[in-house]
């Protein structure tokens, strides 16, 4: 178990960002759905990315790991039974996606993952979707979260769920786009993280499929049986961005993040359009791909409703207590049942930092109050990790960050990339 320690610092220079998680885990999935011989370049090297791996093998992909990249030979559709139980790890995305495909071969899938997964993320929609579809599918203890069950194949065409978490109805969509001249709908209520959801149906459209959305609660796909090989290359991750943006803005540095596409679907994105409403001074070119801050010392509060990009709740919360005013943060509540419940973590870190912070029934009410250095802790989740880590970059003492190990999981050399744009920061 490592830890991180930092301090006061000032940020220069330029950061390249590390490649999407989002697009690795899909760019993996529909390759060990396609025909042929896939090549993903620059994918993300993590655990989750790990986890997917050996799931889409135990599939019946056949997938190598050299030279940063990944060649996947794909199974034409014809997915085979796996032999053992498939561990997710710490990974929602594996845990829910694979469990949408496992309708697409008729053996029965056993899917358990880590800690967090069997307690902290409820499957209740999914499987009641599933079951819909025709398949049986269960939570083994009988607990509505995994290890759960699948066994048979889709036989129906409709399934209602609820869309608070994107990660079923990604799923849902992906599995759906390989019922072979199936035209399968999904009726969707309380639609949340629908960015991401649109990152999924920008994959589907690419690769040849026609998704129909209606105001994201109505969807209609029609299925192929496979997909040709291909080639791509991951982009930055967006999501990581956030991290470096934040900590050059409360430290008044100019930074600049480069290989930043703006048109990728990503939803996180927006985090540039909620800083700039809070007073920060960036520079965004859209043709070079990069954004630079400023100093900006005049950052005040604002109310944020960040449903549509949910992972930025650490990061906005350290960044409103920096600001002028009150800053408060809705449409969280899916927060909750991430790696973390991050409502509670961020409310309990930041508080042994000083925060005038205070719980919602969906987000976080944050006061402008001085911050001091403090020893906290990761609970296991990179994005608290990494948040913390940057509102210990604004102080003057030394902050402890424990159990910094899980940063690996979005961002592989989190420390050594913040080191070369001159934080003061350690990892032991």
């Amino acid at each position: 178990m490592q830890n991180l320690y930092v301090q006061k610092s000032q940020l220069s220079g330029t950061l390249h960002l590390p490649a999407s998680k989002s697009h690795t885990m899909r760019a993996l999935l529909f390759a060990t759905l396609a025909e042929g011989t896939s090549v993903i370049h620059n994918p993300l090297p993590s655990p989750d990315t790990e986890a997917m791996i050996m799931a889409c093998q135990q599939l019946g992909a056949k997938i190598t790991h050299a030279n940063n990249q990944l060649t996947v030979i794909g199974t034409s559709g014809n997915l085979k039974k796996p032999q053992s139980t498939i561990d997710a790890g710490n990974s929602g995305q594996v845990l829910r996606f694979i469990a949408c495909l496992a309708g697409l071969q008729p053996g029965r899938v056993d899917i358990t993952g880590d800690h967090s997964i069997c307690h902290s993320r409820p499957v209740k929609p999914l499987l009641s979707a599933l079951n819909q579809l025709g398949l049986t599918a269960q939570s083994i203890h009988k607990n509505n979260h995994p290890p759960i069950s699948i066994q048979g194949s889709f036989t129906s065409s409709h399934a209602e769920l609820d869309g608070s978490d994107s990660q079923p109805v990604s799923g849902l969509l992906m599995a759906a786009a390989f019922r072979d001249q199936i035209t399968t709908h999904l009726t969707v209520s309380n639609p949340g993280e629908t960015p991401w959801v649109l990152l999924t149906i920008d994959w589907l459209q690419r690769l040849g499929f026609t998704v129909e959305q209606s105001n994201f609660h109505q969807y209609a796909i029609t299925g192929k049986k496979t997909i040709p090989a291909f080639n791509y290359t991951v982009p930055s991750d967006i999501s990581a961005m956030a991290f470096p943006l934040v900590a050059a803005l409360i430290t008044q540095s100019t930074l600049t993040l480069s290989n930043i596409d703006l048109n990728d679907p990503q939803g996180d994105k927006a985090i540039l359009d909620i800083v700039q409403r809070m007073g920060a001074q960036l520079t965004i070119d859209a043709e070079q791909k990069t954004v630079t801050t400023h100093p900006s010392p005049s950052l005040h509060g604002i109310t944020i409703d960040i449903n549509h990009c949910i992972d930025t709740l650490p990061i906005l919360s350290v960044l409103g207590c920096f600001a002028q005013g009150t800053t408060q943060i809705t449409g969280a509540t899916i927060a909750r049942f991430k790696e973390s419940n991050r409502i509670e973590a961020m409310h309990t870190e930041l508080s042994k930092m000083g925060a005038d912070i205070t719980v919602t029934d969906d987000g976080l009410i944050i006061r402008p109050t001085p911050l001091r250095a403090a020893n906290v802790d990761s609970h296991h989740d990179h994005r608290i990790a990494m948040a913390c880590a940057v509102a210990g970059l604004a102080l003057s003492e030394q902050s402890v960050i424990k159990d910094t190990d899980c940063i690996a999981k979005s961002f592989p050399n989190f420390a050594q990339s913040f080191k070369q744009i001159n934080a003061n920061i350690s990892l032991v």
